[in-house]
Formats: C-alpha cells, structure tokens, sequence
C-alpha cells in the first residue's frame, strides 16, 4: 500500500520522506509456492509525491554583487548622515569636541569597512563596521552595512540586531529591509520574511525596486513556507519576466509546482533550468526525482548520476541516486552509492536506514537485520523502522520476535493495511493460522478491495484445510487483481486436488500465461494431463517442467509413469533413475543443512569440539558444500588447529557450490 506523506512548505527543505521498501520477495514461500512479486511493502518512494530536495542556501549567496552595491550607496550616504548627526551635535551645548572625531573616525571606518568588503574581505570589513556602529550608533547606514557583513559571514542572528535597529532608526532604508528578509529566511523564521519583504516592495516613491534571482527565491520560499503558494508562484513568475535565463529561478519554479504534485510542468521547468545551466546540480537533482516519481527509472538514475559528478558529496543527493538504484533493480550499484553516504556522514540514521531497505530488497535480510535493530533503536515511534524490522526478522525465519515489533508498528498506525497482513504473515510462520486469519479479516475490514489479502487470507484457509472458505477467497484475489499469477497457481492445485481437473487445469493455463517459466506451473499442469487422460500434452508439459526444474525428482517420476503406461518401459526405467539420484542428493543436502545448522548453534554455546563432529556430519553428507567447509575451517582454527582450517577452506575453494547456493 502506498501512503503519501504530507509535503512540507518550505522550498529549502521540499521532500516528502522515503519510509518504504519495495519487497521483491514473499516470506509466504514457506507455506506454498513462492509469488513472483508481492505488493509493495513500505516502498521507498512515494510514486504520488517526488522527493525533492532544494537548498536555497546553496544557491542564495549573501555576498554577491548586489551587496557591493548596497555597501557602495551607503558610502555614499553615510557622509550626509555624519554630516546630520554632526550638526546636531554643533547645535547641542552638552556634545564635547570629541563627538565631532568620533563621526569622523566613523567615516574613515565605514570607507575602509567598504573597500575591505569590495574585495571580499570580511574579517576586515566586520572589524571596521564594529567601529562605525560603535562610533555612530544613531547613524542607520553603519548597522546596514555591518548587518550585511554579519549575513555574508553566516551570522544571520547577530544580522538580524543590526538590521532591525537600522530599520528602526531609517524606516526608508531598503538595503537593511531587504537584508533583514534575507537573514529571517535564512534562520526560517518565515512569516516575519514575508512581512519584510512586502515592506520592500511598498515604494516610498515611484516604481518598487525589483529583486535580483536570489532574492526573489528567498521571498518565494518565505511564502510558500507561509502557506501563500499562489503568491510565492507569482512572485518566481515575475522574477523570471526580468530574469528569463535564471536557471535557478526555473529551478526553483519547478520546485514549486512539483510541490503542489504538478509534475509535467515542474519536469518542463527543471529541464529548461538545465538548458540553461546544464552544471547546475539540483535541477539534475529534482529532474531525477521527477523521472522517479513517474517510474521513469533509467532516466532518474542518469540525472541522478548527473547531479552526484556536479555535487561531490551531497549526502541528499547520495541518497536519492541509491533509491533510484534500487527502484531500477540494480542492486549492487545502490549498495554501492548508499555506502558512501554512510561512509560520508556515519551518524545519518536515513543513510543506514536506506542501506537496510536495499540490501533487504536484494534479498540480503541477514545484512539488513543489524541496520534495522540500529535505526529502530534511534527512531523508536518510526512506525516504518518498526515494521522493516519485523520484515527482516520474518526473512530471516524469527518470526517470534518479529510480532512484538509489528504490533509496535500497529498501535501507532492502526489503520495499515499493508502491515495487517504482514503481522498475518509472522503468524503463518509460526503456524498459528487462527491469529494469521483474524489479522488478514482485520485488513479486509479496512480494505475490502485489497487483492492481497483476499490471497493472503485464502491461503490460510486452505492450510486450515477450510477449501469451501479459501476458493472464494482466492478467486477474489484473481478476479482484483488479474495480474498476479499466484490466485491462480493456488486455485490450480486445490483443484486438481478436489479432482476438479478442467478448472484446475484453467487456473494452470491462467500461470503460465503469465509466468512461463514457472516449473512447479508445468509440473502440475503435467499431472493435471495425466489425469483426464492426455499422455502427449503430459509429456511435454513434464520435460517442460524437467527443464526448469533440474535438481527436482518428481517432474521424473510422474513422466516414469506416463512412459510405463505408454510401454516405453526404457524411458521410464531411466526417468526413474534419475529421481532415485536427485532425491539422494536431496537428502544428502538435507543431512547436511542440518548438521551445518546444529554446528553452527553449538558454536554459539562455546562447544567447539561438538560443533567440529556436526560439521564433518556436514561435509560428509554433501562434500561439495563450500560453506560446511568454511564452518569446519572457522571452527578448526578456533582450536588451534591451522593447517587443517587450511585444508578445509582450500575444499570451499574448490567446492562448485560456493556458500549460500543451495540454501
């Protein structure tokens, strides 16, 4: 079930946060066969709201030409200022000689304050404007210029006393207006950048002064972060009839509609910013999270890589590319990417908490698991941490433990659909059809048109063994969702074993239409032939199903039968053969599975020595286990006994199965 977050209004900060995971695998594979794909299962990107990042700080410069400007037209002003202050202290009996070689002091600081900040030196230019407002605290030109200084060095706070004290001594002063919007923007104080803005475009007198791209960017987010989406619009709008060829202002435009989910406009918007610009990073950046939500996947990965090579080391952007990744299926490239973002800020929880979800979408829940326990130890009211972390548990066959944080999960969203069923899921896994069946009834309650769970909970009343229940549940399953070979697969065999062969054989036909490679499909299908009597179409379903299903015996026996009935008692000897050896094999492996299991948890317990015995069990029971011989080599070496650890790793070497390819 896809859930859309709300999308906060601020610009600087557009995103709607990833909280979910595409599942491509099914924890139902235990009790039947396993579905091609299940639903998504928190995916990792709300394809109903993009994902978008933009950081108007990086694009709103406080140091640019425009403040040279500013700081240009107050050298100009201040000497009149001086020149008032200088007379009323004439006209003032009290005022004492040195007031007159204070303000002159004041000018010769403001005109080496000015010079200092023309060529880009701040820590100069800062000392001086220190001096003039010191010197002439009454005279407003000194603290726009020294509240403009504060802004281009960072310090939007003390900014902000400079800038409100020159307001309040020169109300006029549109230099310490905007800037003081600038500096509210920047510290998000929104509401009062708003107000301050709208003061700047009040003219005192003729025309308003028109804002440069920076600063109408920064009035736009001060409005779309006030809830004033349609003023911020048309606020870029007009920016962008003088600045036509501001990349960023398109960018930011595109911001803003992808915001209000008006997606075609916001793509034509970023790729316009990009014509532009093409080095411009977020436009690669927010066009890629466009093409994501629009399951344009190759196209996001290719703006996406785009954006990284033009912003080394944006964490955001790191991230993005990683969900993109894992969206488009590739799986080692996302764990690539999303390692290097951890690797880049080792306390981002969302960088370890990506990595888990795509490691558990490649199907490597065991290398997830820790990552989830690590993110839910630090978001422990994250309703989605909780429930991946069920998920992964589930996978990794504790379903036991899984539970408790799945109902965790369902006290803080007792409406989740989706996490009804997978609490189901834990409980199939345990056996304990009854509570798996009052949760899947518990999800349809809440989405009758859920084809999920009808499937869900008509596998479970077949395992019941409730068939006149599970059918109808079933075939509500097939009928919503027509896609999904898994109704139909299930409806075929219980069928075929209700002896309802023309329907069963319907279903079969309904699975492998979709899926056609599905040899337990063929398998099936094979025996339903065989049953009403259709030896041709039985073979060839059979020899079907041997092709993809190489290692399985009963494909074998059932064409031994049909081969026996048809006098070709050769064919049916050697087909017998065949399944005598793979189900040797089979339970060969199966020794071996277990006594590598039983080693492994005596290990555990400090056992060494009878951990060694179960893993030569192992290794005995299927030599060509490379990961037995791994197990004993570890434990080997764990007695001090090396040249024999050797032996067995140089075994796992040579083994033709490397670890973890049969389990």
């Amino acid at each position: 079930m896809i859930k859309a977050n709300s999308l906060p209004v601020d610009l600087s900060h557009f995103h709607s946060y990833a909280r979910h995971s595409f599942a491509s695998f099914d924890l139902r594979r235990l009790y039947a066969r396993p579905p091609v794909r299940r639903k998504p299962f928190f995916p990792e990107l709300d394809r109903s709201a993009a994902l978008l990042i933009i950081t108007i700080g990086a694009e709103m410069q406080y140091l640019r030409a425009g403040s040279f400007i500013l700081i240009a037209s107050m050298a100009a002003a201040l000497p009149a200022a001086l020149a008032q202050n200088s007379g009323r202290a004439t006209a003032n009996p009290k005022t004492t000689p040195t007031s007159n070689d204070n303000l002159q002091a004041a000018d010769a600081a403001f005109r080496a304050g000015s010079a200092a900040y023309m060529r880009n030196d701040l820590h100069t230019a800062h000392e001086q404007f220190a001096k003039v407002v010191s010197l002439a605290p009454n005279v407003a030109a000194g603290h726009t210029a020294f509240g403009t200084v504060l802004l281009a060095q960072g310090d939007a706070n003390a900014a902000i006393v400079q800038l409100e004290l020159a307001h309040k001594l020169d109300p006029h002063d549109t230099g310490a207006i905007l800037n003081l919007a600038l500096a509210y923007s920047q510290i998000h104080k929104y509401a009062e950048s708003a107000s301050t803005f709208q003061l700047f475009e009040q003219p005192t007198g003729g025309a308003p002064p028109t804002l440069s791209p920076e600063d109408a960017i920064a009035y736009a987010t001060a409005l779309s972060a006030t809830g004033q989406t349609e003023a911020a619009q048309t606020e870029l709008n007009q920016a962008l009839t003088t600045s036509p060829n501001s990349a960023t202002l398109h960018d930011t435009l595109g911001t803003l509609l992808a915001q209000q989910q008006r997606y075609d406009e916001a793509k034509s918007e970023f790729q316009q910013a990009i014509s532009l610009d093409p080095t411009l990073s977020s436009a690669h950046y927010h066009l890629g999270s466009i093409y994501l939500n629009q399951n344009d996947d190759n196209d996001a990965v290719r703006e996406l890589r785009q954006a990284n090579a033009l912003s080394k080391n944006n964490i955001d952007y790191l991230l993005q590319l990683g969900r993109a990744l894992r969206v488009a299926g590739q799986y080692d490239a996302a764990i690539e990417t999303l390692k290097q973002a951890t690797e880049l800020d080792s306390t981002s929880t969302t960088a370890e908490y990506e990595l888990a979800l795509t490691l558990q979408s490649a199907g490597n829940a065991s290398a997830a698991l820790p990552l989830f326990k690590q993110v839910e130890a630090a978001r422990p009211a994250d309703p989605a941490a909780l429930t991946n972390l069920g998920l992964a548990l589930v996978q990794t066959g504790d379903a036991k433990d899984a539970i408790p944080f799945y109902f965790r999960a369902l006290s803080l969203t007792p409406n989740d659909v989706t996490l009804r069923e997978d609490l189901g899921v834990a409980y199939l896994q345990q056996s304990d059809l009854d509570h798996a069946i009052t949760q899947f009834r518990a999800g349809l309650d809440a989405d009758p048109n859920d084809a999920y769970l009808h499937y869900d909970l008509g596998l479970a009343l077949k395992l019941k063994d409730d068939v006149n229940a599970a059918i109808p549940e079933l075939q509500s399953a097939e009928k919503l969702a027509p896609q999904l070979p898994d109704p139909p697969y299930t409806l075929g065999v219980l069928y075929m074993q209700l002896g309802r062969f023309t329907e069963s054989e319907a279903e079969l036909q309904k699975v492998l239409s979709l899926r056609p490679d599905n040899g337990n499909a063929w398998a099936l299908l094979g025996n339903v032939y065989k049953q009403t009597d259709q030896p041709g179409k039985a073979i060839d379903a059979l020899h079907r199903a041997i092709q993809l299903l190489p290692n399985q015996p009963s494909p074998h026996i059932a064409l031994a039968s049909i081969l026996s009935e048809q006098g070709d008692h050769a064919g049916a000897l050697a087909e017998r053969k065949i399944a005598a050896a793979l189900t040797r094999t089979a339970i060969s492996r199966q020794r071996a599975t277990f006594a590598l299991e039983s080693g492994r948890a005596l290990l555990s317990q400090g056992k060494a020595a009878d951990a060694i015995v179960q893993f030569q069990s192992a290794v005995a029971a299927d030599p060509a286990d490379a990961e037995a011989h791994l197990a004993l080599a570890n434990a080997l070496a764990m007695q001090g006994r090396d040249a024999d650890a050797a032996l067995e790793r140089k075994k796992a070497q040579s083994s033709p199965e490397t670890p973890g390819t049969h389990r």
